[in-house]
Parts: structure tokens; C-alpha cells; sequence
């Protein structure tokens, strides 16, 4: 577990009573080979838990014996690394006590984390009677979702779950809007799911309007020299000087409370979406704070797994899109290229290993829950999963990036400007004007053609 900072432990650590950790469960999928999944709990301190996983007729597969800690009360095992497949039962004994979890699968673990869009539930999406009515056909991607929730120390385990391990079904997966279970993170896993055929564990982390610095580590905050600013943040003019930072928009709260508890889970990769609330709030640090993030969970999730997760961890974002018509502010445009770490492209030196899921084209100025909230997740999810499979999974030919302009020629008398891409692209509007040309301090508009 790490054991930089002062940790504060979840109310079921205070007893001796065996248990696994709150992100354990019945249904759950745990990180398949090459890497060892590592499982955790609470116990008497200085007894000895005996964790045992055994195949659904009872077959002994594999036994390893647990110290209990002091003064934490809490043991921690390296399962062998394990081939895809189930079900599974894992059972922890101490003593005359023991806890067992059964259904259990090993496949992939993905973490799905940011804002309000990562939040949107498969029920506030395009054709989402039809994606919700699909679910029974994918019932090897199981699902989690962590309470939002906040914290000024780091905890060592969930306070609050909305959703406990579970099989895909209508209801669980459209529970209400900006509630659970994310239709990004689902669509993700289902699309990896049909491309890879075995199972696929997700765990939605995310909490609507939060910034960036919330869910970043002081560690990573200093990396980028925002540690001390945070106490009079240098927001953008449309937002009030006066306002401070609270609940979860706090530096490092979301950190504390959702993801420093789960740094001893073993996953494969990681799904961010966010990056509209930093459009208004140290826009150009986010060139800085987003790669010093990727870094800094790398490092943690490694150090939390004794290992087990590769020091590289995958990581894949989404772009922002395009939600206002003619505007003069800049600050998405700024955000999107800060994303990069103002390279332009993904995987880069500054970030390796990582994929974008280009979504500038998916403005959506009709979406009942504002056009900050495009209902097409469809496209984002398939261009993730597109670039996790050759980022992640090594996936040869497999075209992810993009489109890039290759050839610009400029007609001078008839005022055009011709730009050929390396993609075939589908134009839907033509009549309007979706290109703009700076010219000193004048901003052009001009219609592609």
C-alpha cells in the first residue's frame, strides 16, 4: 500500500472482523496475466489470513498466507498471475472466520475517471433504449462505480460505492443522469469486449464539474509549481475573483477520496474524460498538470500493486469537443491543445503511452443537458477503445489518430484555401463556416470547401 502521507482508513478498519477491502465483491474481474492481481483486507493485526482461489466445483487452484498489520489491521496478497476466464470462488480465513466471493472472473481492469461527461449514464445517450436493451449480450463486462465523494486526507479505502460489483443490466447501467453507470466506461469495455472476447472489469471514479488539481496529488501539483497558488487561483475573466475553491473542486480531495484508495488494484489501463471545468480555470497549466497527473498516477498505481501494474500504465483521454457557435473565448481551443502537453498529437516524448479520442467534430448543439454535454458516446467510445487497442494492446495497421492535414495549397484569387487529409472525412454541414484563419491579431472566419 502506499505509505507516503498520512492515510486515514475507512470505518471498517477500526474492527478486527474479517473482510476484503470495499472494492472486492462478488461478479468482480480481476487483472489477468502477465500481471499478479493483488487483494486486500482487514483482519485481527498480527493473525494470519489465508486467501485461497478455487475453481466453481471446489478445486484448490492456489493458497497464499496474509500478515495482518499493525496498527492498520489490514493484509494484502499477490495472487499468481492467472489466464483469462471463470468463474472463480476467492476465499479469505482467519481463524474460525472467513469471507468468500464467488463469480469471480480475470480479465481486464479498467479505471474510467474525470467529469460530467465521463459521468453521463448510458440512459442520457443516443439511442439509448437500444443500448441498454443490449446489455444481456455482455454479461463478462462487469461493472463498479465508487460514491463521489471527498477528503482533505488520503484514505486507504472507499467511504461510499453506488454500485457493488456487478453484471451489466438496464437498470444498473441507466440508473438516472449524471448519476451511474458512465456510458463512455461501458461502451469502452463493450466495444474492448468484442475485440478481445474475454472479460473486461470496470470502475467508474468520476465526479461532474471537478477540476483537474482535484484530483491530482500534491505531489503532482508541485510538480507544476501550483501547490502554493491553489490558495488564490488565477482564474479566467469569467469567473469572479472572489470565488475560492470548495468541496470537490478542492485541490487533491478527489485524489484522497477516490483514487488513493484504489492504488493497490491491479488494472490494465486507464479512460480519462475531463477538462471543461480547467477551460476556465489554469487553462495554460494544463499543458503541465494533465502529463504531471498521468505521471504521478503511474508511479502510484505501480507502488500500490507492489508492482503488478506496469510502471506505464495505458492512458487514454478525450478530447474536448466544439459547444459554442462563434464564440471569441479561446479557452476550449487552448485546453484541447494543452491535452497534448502542446505536442498536438498523442503518444508523444512528453507523453508515451497514451491515445486520444478525437471528439472536436461531435459538437452536439441540441443535447438536452447543454451542448457542453454531447450525447454521441458512441464515437468517443469506439475511437478510445480504438487507440487502447493499439496503444495498449499492440494492435498492428490499426488506425487511431487523426486525422492529420498533409497538403495546404491557397488560391489567392478565389480566396480558398484546399486542405487534404490523411483520412477521408464525412462533411455534414457545408453551408457553414467550420474554419477560421489568424491573421495577426484578426481571427478570419471562412467556410471549408
Amino acid at each position: 500500500m502506499a505509505a507516503w502521507a498520512l492515510l486515514a482508513l475507512a470505518p471498517v478498519a477500526a474492527g478486527a472482523i474479517l473482510s476484503f477491502a470495499s472494492y472486492y465483491g462478488n461478479h468482480m474481474v480481476l487483472q489477468k496475466e502477465p500481471a499478479g492481481a493483488m487483494v486486500w483486507g482487514y483482519g485481527e493485526p498480527g493473525a494470519v489470513v489465508t486467501v485461497t482461489l478455487s475453481s466453481n466445483g471446489g478445486l484448490v487452484l492456489m493458497k497464499k498466507l496474509a500478515q495482518v498489520k499493525e496498527p492498520s489491521g489490514t493484509w494484502t496478497a499477490i495472487l499468481d498471475p492467472m489466464d483469462q476466464g471463470g468463474p472463480y470462488t476467492l476465499t479469505a480465513r482467519q481463524g474460525l472466520e472467513n469471507v468468500t466471493l464467488r463469480d469471480i472472473y480475470f480479465g481486464d481492469v479498467w479505471l474510467c475517471s474525470g467529469q460530467s461527461n465521463m459521468v453521463m449514464t448510458v440512459l442520457q445517450i443516443t439511442n439509448a433504449s437500444q443500448e441498454l436493451a443490449a446489455t444481456a449480450h455482455y454479461p463478462y463486462v462487469r461493472v463498479f462505480a465508487a460514491t463521489p465523494s471527498h477528503s482533505d486526507v488520503e484514505l486507504e479505502d472507499l467511504e461510499h460505492i453506488d454500485l457493488p460489483w456487478s453484471i451489466p443490466t438496464a437498470e444498473n447501467l441507466g440508473h438516472g443522469n449524471f448519476t451511474y453507470f458512465s456510458a463512455v466506461c461501458w461502451l469502452l469495455g463493450r466495444y474492448l469486449y468484442e475485440a478481445l472476447r474475454y472479460p473486461v472489469g470496470l470502475v467508474e471514479a468520476a465526479w461532474g464539474g471537478t477540476p483537474i488539481e482535484a484530483w491530482s496529488s500534491p505531489r503532482a501539483l508541485q510538480a507544476c509549481g501550483l501547490l502554493e497558488d491553489m490558495r488564490s487561483p488565477a482564474l479566467s475573466p469569467s469567473i469572479s475573483l472572489h470565488q475560492h475553491f470548495s468541496g470537490p473542486q478542492t485541490p487533491s480531495v478527489l485524489w484522497n477520496a477516490m483514487i488513493h484508495p484504489l492504488l493497490n488494484m491491479t488494472l490494465r489501463g486507464i479512460a480519462w474524460y475531463q477538462g471543461e471545468a480547467n477551460a476556465f480555470l489554469h487553462t495554460d497549466q494544463y499543458n503541465c498538470t494533465f502529463p504531471a497527473l498521468i505521471d504521478d498516477w503511474r508511479r502510484a498505481f505501480h507502488a500500490g500493486s507492489a508492482g503488478q501494474t506496469e510502471p506505464l500504465l495505458p492512458f487514454g483521454f478525450v478530447q474536448l469537443s466544439t459547444y459554442r457557435r462563434q464564440s471569441l473565448q479561446d479557452s476550449f481551443a487552448r485546453l484541447r491543445w494543452h491535452q497534448t502537453a502542446d505536442v498536438g498529437v498523442v503518444p508523444n516524448a512528453r507523453m508515451p503511452r497514451t491515445f486520444m479520442a478525437v471528439a472536436m467534430d461531435l459538437c452536439d448543439e441540441h443535447s438536452p443537458y447543454g451542448s457542453i454535454h454531447p450525447q454521441d458516446k458512441q464515437n468517443v467510445a469506439h475511437r478510445l477503445q480504438l487507440g487502447a487497442r493499439a496503444v495498449a494492446y499492440g494492435e498492428k495497421n490499426l488506425v487511431f489518430q487523426g486525422p492529420f492535414p498533409t497538403r495546404a495549397v491557397l488560391e489567392v484569387t478565389r480566396a480558398l484555401l484546399n486542405v487534404t487529409y490523411s483520412q477521408q472525412l464525412v462533411w455534414r454541414q457545408r453551408d457553414t463556416p467550420v474554419f477560421e484563419v489568424r491573421r495577426g491579431e484578426k481571427l478570419l472566419p471562412m467556410a471549408a470547401r
